[in-house]
């Protein structure tokens, strides 16, 4: 029986039933009207007979049932129970009812451990003896009875269904193929764990193995986890009864942290089948398959694209996205773009599948390029959830706002270059054959204060069309042993997911040497080292360090970057271009001389807080900014960094 029953059966369902309450009305010694001849053409049995079936139920525990079904059903056959027990208001069978006037009766048929009352099938209503007490049919059963098989209602606040027809990756389908295979009829059997960073693709499979078996699929996500005691024990016995009624399988979803002793506990008691989804490997007691299932290398990625991209056009009734993918050398803009895509971002098949579809739908009509929406999709819902760890900025400068000396922004460009060029180098080229450890691009800036690496790294942000997240070490580092890995272990994995550019500002209080071990707390310092060296490496985006003491870094991490830029001091030339760039076009001035400007010896961060300072010392007296506010917010500049300023450098300034 499904959901969706038939009119048909649904009508000789009811008449079976009909008649097996006339049945049992004779047998509780009242006469009934006679009931219609029992005739069955359907090909699903009726629901008594298929849920005796699942719960192997004996002859006298199926009339049982059906008594307490019926007299919610006929109120003949409850008045006959209320007058037959001597309790009219209650018009509720007992125990003692059935054993004195049902055929084959026996004791066992309500002890705990038997079906009734393990699956919940009856409930004995308290403050009676056992012989004595009421018994009430359970609601969902009493549906499934009458033709409705749907989930009971204190599951569904915690459970969802998952669509198995969701698009997969091959390797992922060729997955299902084999564990199929491998456990052919012997569903019972099945307790399968998948990890990865993929956890569309494994409630994909999930649902796709689970539908192979005629079963549907219902996740639990590990927030919801019953705890332990009364919730985890209805839990438990009503999924029990679901996974036989539907009938349907358990995901326990366990993204983020590593389970709870709530979430393990459910784990250890499900019966099978048990199928388990998390980012990493974890260790139960009862014997599980271990599957990796996580997001495509960067070359499957892009063939996933372009199919997507081309039953995109199809559906959208577009030749445009398949016939823009050429197979030569040369490659259009959309190929290029999805080489850009394949590597920057790490996405399921069902999110490009979902994406390109949004995109070529909006692209019919003029609503943009199809290679921007792409791209902004992606960005879109790779946004790691690091609000908490990180702060967000927008990347808005660009390379003229950067004064730096030739060779460090060659060393900036060829870092953007090599963003852009990353799928044919690694994939095509076969640099990434051998793995896939040490192919980010992690750089560090180094130099004083003030001298742009901020600056640098928005503007690398904003040529590589991503967001820029600067780690807050306040919130990552923790005193507690064990808790800064697990807070830097969230920034990594939220990142991978692409789109970002990770800024440690000040990576030396972060990722500084260590030390001889002397005690307890040098030693886990140095763990906290280690494991940032190992997700560095393995780090598959951009992430920059910045640091104004570079000899403060443990040297490891200089074989784990693949640039390193030196921020000079600006000198008079850079300083007279910072001056010319931080007064904005917009800003009424007069008599402004950036070439005296350039004789305050500052850096590029001063200069622009001393602009800022003397732009509102202008607007409040309603006048253009003059050399005069100048050398008033310089002096400003001076006693904040506790540095006298000399006469030669603001000689002029009037």
């Amino acid at each position: 029986m499904s959901t969706g029953a038939v009119p048909v059966w649904i009508e000789h369902n009811r008449t079976w039933l009909l008649a097996e309450f006339a049945r049992l009305s004779g047998l509780l010694g009242v006469e009934a009207s006679a009931p219609e001849p029992r005739h069955w053409d359907c090909e699903a049995p009726p629901a008594i007979e298929t849920l005796c079936a699942l719960f192997e139920l004996s002859r006298f525990e199926r009339d049982l049932l059906l008594l307490c079904a019926g007299v919610e059903m006929e109120s003949d056959l409850g008045e006959v129970c209320g007058r037959l027990t001597g309790r009219p208001q209650h018009r509720c069978p007992t125990f003692g009812l059935g054993m004195s006037l049902l055929p084959e009766p026996h004791w066992n048929a309500l002890a705990p451990w038997a079906p009734l009352r393990r699956s919940r099938l009856i409930e004995v209503e308290p403050g009676f003896g056992l012989a004595a007490a009421p018994l009430r049919i359970d609601e969902r059963i009493l549906h499934y009875l009458a033709g409705t098989n749907r989930m009971d209602p204190r599951l569904e606040r915690a459970l969802h269904s998952v669509d198995a027809r969701a698009p997969l990756a091959q390797h992922h389908e060729d997955l299902v193929e084999r564990i199929a295979s491998e456990f052919d009829g012997r569903l019972a059997a099945m307790s399968l764990h998948f990890h990865g960073d993929d956890p569309r693709a494994q409630e994909t499979v999930a649902a796709r193995i689970a539908e192979r078996f005629g079963c549907g699929l219902f996740v639990l996500r590990i927030e919801d986890t019953p705890s332990p005691g009364p919730d985890l024990e209805q839990f438990l016995a009503l999924w029990s009864r679901e996974a036989l009624l539907l009938p349907a399988c358990l995901l326990l979803a366990w993204e983020g942290e590593a389970p709870s002793a709530n979430a393990r506990a459910l784990a250890e008691r499900v019966p099978s089948p048990l199928l388990i989804a998390s980012r990493d490997p974890q260790t139960l007691h009862r014997l599980t398959w271990r599957h990796d299932v996580s997001k495509q290398a960067p070359a499957v990625q892009r063939a996933l694209w372009k199919q997507a991209l081309a039953e995109a056009g199809e559906n959208a009734g577009s030749p445009r996205a398949p016939h823009s993918l050429n197979g030569s050398g040369l490659h259009s803009p959309l190929d290029e773009m999805l080489d850009r895509m394949s590597e920057q971002f790490r996405l399921s098949a069902e999110t490009i599948s979902t994406i390109a579809q949004a995109a070529v739908a909006t692209c019919r009509g003029g609503a943009g390029k199809l290679e921007s929406r792409l791209w902004n999709s992606c960005r879109s819902v790779s946004r790691p959830q690091l609000d908490l760890l990180a702060e967000r900025i927008e990347p808005r400068a660009g390379w003229d706002d950067l004064v730096l000396p030739e060779a460090q922004l060659a060393v900036l460009r060829m870092m953007v270059s090599q963003a852009h060029h990353r799928m044919t180098v690694y994939e095509r080229w076969g640099f990434a054959r051998s793995g896939r450890r040490g192919l980010g691009l992690s750089t560090l800036f180094t130099g004083a204060s003030g001298t742009g690496k901020t600056l640098a790294a928005e503007v690398l942000a904003h040529e590589l069309e991503l967001d820029l997240y600067r780690i807050d070490l306040s919130a990552v580092v923790s005193k507690f042993i064990g808790e800064t890995e697990k807070n830097l272990k969230k920034v990594f994995d939220a990142a991978e997911q692409g789109g970002v550019v990770l800024l440690f500002d000040e990576a030396d209080a972060l990722f500084g040497k260590r030390s001889e071990v002397r005690d307890s707390h040098d030693r886990y310092a140095n763990i906290e080292v280690g494991y940032l060296l190992q997700r560095m490496e393995s780090f598959q985006g951009v992430a920059i360090l910045t640091t104004n003491a570079r000899t403060s870094l443990d040297k490891a991490f200089q074989r784990r970057l693949r640039f390193t830029v030196e921020f000079p001091y600006p000198g008079a030339v850079e300083r007279e271009a910072i001056w010319r760039r931080a007064i904005p076009a917009e800003t009424p001035a007069l008599g402004l001389e950036p070439v005296r400007l350039a004789q305050l010896n500052m850096s590029g961060g001063s200069i622009r807080n001393i602009a800022l300072n003397a732009a509102f010392l202008a607007a409040a007296q309603s006048r253009p900014v003059g050399m005069a506010h100048l050398r008033q917010a310089a002096n400003l500049e001076a006693s904040k960094v506790e540095r006298p300023l000399a006469e030669l450098e603001t000689r002029g300034w009037e």
